[in-house]
């Protein structure tokens, strides 16, 4: 969200009030009455003490459209706007403005760090009380508001904790976390996974052909649902080997890599390497980007599309070393055992089993 989507707002509204930038802080631009002691209207900048950050805009905005309102209900004073409270320093609205400036100027600001700033900082920094002093008590109450072991009490600790350390406030959250980890939380929520032949018929059943082509790009690759927007299609032309490359913000999760169609003949049979098919999507970074991919599988009925990633990961193990297919899928070793290998069937083991086992060089036991 920009400062200048918000006036475009502003103005589609009739506000009659903008918001403007004076170095680091946030101004309402405006006609306004006369001040005491004066006698015309005259357009004027009202300071509001707010820093220019996302969070600064959405507070501007609210503030706009208040001014705004008494323009135009004929009720507004001065003793409202001028010399008013301003943003105490130690306020939790005042101190995440804060945090959210010094976060920027630690990272560069581009989609994957706006994605991260948005779905792990201010999801739990919007739960918060603004105008309240930010305190050591408020945010472990708050943390304690969250289930014990899960994602988001994780979350809430290390987000509150960054806080707390940037505030310096005596919060030690590491005792709060709970248990929970990726692998852990996948053995309480198990997915049914869908059979090769059933990812086959759902391909099928997709009646846009743009959205059945990206259903098998995705089913074959193992893909992310963003990745689809990352790939190098002229390659993807030329040979069944997916060339995936970092966008030019940087907001690839993982970087470039190369992955390998399983199984090839899908590649063949589904025309995946005509790449005018893949639909054309928008979307201000990956977030949004892979939010078009699942509302679209879901008008179809496909309401999981990661399901598609998770079954590449365990069909890998008929053809790949764990070590390539974690490599192909873009992670560690580590975190694809803990991740992926929790959905192995008893199938799969018995198949590579059977694989080894029927190997005309493998070791006999002595006679």
């Amino acid at each position: 969200m920009s400062l200048t989507q918000i006036n475009v707002r502003l103005k589609a509204g009739k506000v009659g009030v903008t918001i403007r930038q004076k170095g680091d802080r946030l101004y309402l631009r405006g006609t306004f009455p006369p001040k005491p002691g004066e006698t015309e209207w005259k357009q004027r900048d009202i300071s509001l003490g707010i820093y220019a950050s996302p969070v600064g805009y959405k507070r501007a905005e609210i503030e706009a459209k208040k001014a705004g309102a008494q323009l135009a209900d004929k009720v507004f004073t001065w003793t409202d706007w001028i010399d008013s409270p301003k943003p105490k320093s130690d306020t939790v609205s005042g101190w995440i403005e804060r945090f959210e400036v010094d976060y920027f100027n630690r990272k560069r600001r581009n989609p994957k760090s706006e994605t991260t700033w948005e779905t792990e900082y201010d999801q739990v920094f919007r739960q918060l009380p603004p105008d309240e002093p930010l305190t050591a008590e408020l945010l472990r109450s708050h943390i304690l508001k969250t289930d014990p072991d899960t994602r988001n009490r994780q979350r809430y600790c290390m987000v509150s904790e960054a806080l707390a350390k940037f505030a310096a406030l005596p919060l030690d959250a590491k005792s709060l976390k709970g248990k929970y980890s990726a692998k852990s939380a996948k053995k309480l929520t198990p997915r049914d996974l869908p059979t090769d032949k059933e990812i086959s018929e759902w391909r099928d059943r997709i009646s846009n052909e743009q959205w059945q082509y990206a259903f098998g790009l995705m089913a074959c690759y193992g893909l992310r649902n963003h990745e689809l927007f990352h790939i190098d299609l002229e390659r993807l032309k030329e040979s069944p080997v997916l060339h995936l490359i970092e966008d030019a913000h940087g907001g690839g999760k993982t970087g470039a890599r190369r992955v390998w169609a399983l199984y090839p003949e899908w590649y063949d049979r589904w025309h995946l390497w005509d790449v005018s098919l893949l639909p054309q999507v928008t979307g201000r970074n990956n977030r949004e980007l892979g939010h078009r991919v699942t509302q679209a599988f879901k008008r179809y009925g496909f309401r999981n599309p990661y399901n598609l990633r998770h079954c590449w990961a365990v069909r890998s193990i008929d053809f790949l070393s764990v070590e390539l297919a974690a490599v192909q899928m873009g992670h560690s070793y580590q975190i694809h055992c803990d991740t992926y290998h929790h959905w192995i069937s008893d199938e799969v083991h018995q198949r590579a089993y059977d694989a080894a086992m029927n190997r005309p060089d493998r070791p006999m036991p002595p006679p």
